[in-house]
């Protein structure tokens, strides 16, 4: 089960039905969206990933999604899961375009990382970002993480591989 996390900031919590408004909004949101899986989606592709959330992922413990609250207000998406294009775990976050510039992107991704080398014994914990994608690329630099190699997708775009591996 999906345990709460804190920050300093945040609250990183299971979703709840609830939530739904509040997902699909985030996901329809191209700003947000075109950094995630495969790209912006239908409101209705993005309203059976929520119901995949409580159906799949939650009911069978695949790996741990969280809600990302600050003060009360979802502002962002938050997972660790594993990956065949890592061979091992990544984390994924998005945060709503309200909540960019105000350092909780590190304060988020750093808060992943540390759940996968603590919680999960993890001793890499990897990330996959579009090579286009800087902002994230930055942070993730940031806090420790490397460049280990690019995929070259279908279309044509790169997505690059990086890690962060756990010291001492």
């Amino acid at each position: 089960m999906t345990p709460t996390l804190r920050t300093e900031r945040l609250l990183l919590e299971p979703y709840v039905p609830g939530d739904e408004e509040g997902f699909v909004a985030l996901f329809q949101d191209t700003r947000v969206s075109r950094w995630m899986g495969d790209g912006p989606a239908s409101e209705a592709a993005d309203r059976a990933l929520f119901g995949r959330i409580f159906t799949k992922v939650y009911a069978q413990d695949l790996f741990d999604v969280w809600a990302v609250r600050r003060d009360g207000v979802l502002v962002g998406h938050a997972e660790i899961k594993p990956t065949d294009a890592t061979g091992g775990h990544e984390i994924v976050y998005a945060l709503a375009p309200a909540a960019w510039g105000l350092g909780l992107g590190t304060e988020l991704a750093e808060a992943l990382t540390a759940y996968g080398f603590g919680a999960l014994g993890l001793t890499d914990v990897h990330a996959t970002v579009a090579a286009e994608n800087g902002a994230s690329l930055t942070l993730l630099d940031g806090i420790g993480f490397e460049h280990v190699r690019d995929i070259e997708e279908d279309d044509g775009s790169t997505t690059r591989v990086l890690v962060r591996r756990r010291t001492g």
